[in-house]
């Protein structure tokens, strides 16, 4: 079992962290490149601001709980390499993804719920108490992974906001549809709109987190404005992006990914080195914007936080938790 480390690997370790110094050279540097639209809730926040010592923090509202010991990538690359499948096949998307309008932007919450709801994105952030801004471990199937600092909101706080329940066992999530704009969707190969799907015990884990933002300005189009799911333990696949409407629902659901190869991008997704994908080994990872590797963790070093999650399913069966 490996489920339980006494070491919190996720604490900071301050040698690793940017300099405010590089930082902010880089960021003069790289300004005439990369130009994104900011949404009217961000605007008014610091691009760069340093925290009681932390250093590496680009707002005020930096949450200490979640800071990690690995140096935060640098954000030309954690917003010009991604994927995003509506826009096309390669990493390389964002100026075709800059075409998304995201403002205004509606949000539905459905389902088993006792309040149901229509918000528009601001309203949707201002009456979940507004942003924070946690730095997470991000890693995708694809072996590539990526240290981001996220403003947004915990999942928690929609559960309170719209009560599940007793039956709400699943929350299902759906992506825009608009093929006009986003060229991939009009492959129809693809069951579009994208949908993803989480238990509910795993809605209610404090590391679930609804991102609005990055790097202390709006998300990018390209890494899934104005609205995206982040969950630090599992591979990117799950975290959708561009998020139209959250439903909570009784059986559970299948991911656009799961439709396609359920062999390979099965429902948990839990990171794990010793379960390979059927095309990349797992076991170590390529630090985007690097050329080292570094050894890959199990639940992407957040085993101490959701192990217990699974702690019944894998008495059962060890394979089911990681496909």
């Amino acid at each position: 079992m490996f489920f339980f480390k006494k070491n919190e690997s996720w604490k900071i370790s301050e040698n690793e962290v940017t300099s405010e110094e590089k930082f902010l050279n880089r960021r003069a540097i790289l300004k005439p490149l990369l130009s994104f639209t900011i949404s009217p809730f961000l605007i008014s926040f610091p691009s760069y601001k340093s925290h009681s010592g932390v250093g590496y923090s680009f707002t005020s509202k930096i949450n200490k709980k979640y800071i990690i010991d690995r140096k935060i990538t640098e954000e030309r690359f954690a917003t010009t390499y991604t994927n995003f499948y509506e826009f096309g096949s390669s990493k390389n998307i964002w100026r075709r993804a800059g075409k998304l309008v995201t403002n205004p932007w509606l949000i539905e919450i459905d389902g088993l719920v006792k309040k149901p709801k229509k918000y528009d994105i601001r309203d949707f952030i201002r009456v979940l108490g507004g942003e924070e801004e946690r730095v997470y471990r991000f890693r995708c199937v694809e072996a590539w992974s990526m240290t981001v600092p996220w403003m947004g909101i915990s999942f928690q706080k929609l559960l309170s906001l719209v009560e599940p329940k007793k039956d709400a066992k699943f929350v299902r999530f759906e992506t825009f549809f608009n093929p006009d704009v986003a060229p991939g969707q009009k492959q129809k190969w693809y069951p579009w709109p994208y949908t993803e799907g989480i238990s509910i015990e795993e809605a209610k884990n404090d590391l679930t987190f609804l991102a609005t933002g990055i790097y202390g300005k709006n998300l990018p189009n390209q890494n899934g404005s104005p609205i995206r799911l982040i969950l630090p333990w599992k591979y990117g696949f799950k975290s959708i992006k561009s998020i139209v409407k959250i439903s909570f629902v009784k059986d559970r659901p299948i991911g656009l990914w799961e439709k396609l190869a359920p062999q390979e991008y099965g429902f948990w997704a839990n990171v794990n080195p010793n379960i390979p994908h059927p095309r990349w080994s797992q076991e170590y990872e390529k630090i985007l914007g690097s050329t080292k590797t570094r050894k890959t963790l199990i639940f992407n070093g957040y085993e101490r936080e959701v192990s217990y999650l699974y702690k019944s399913l894998f008495q059962k069966n060890k394979s089911i938790l990681f496909r």
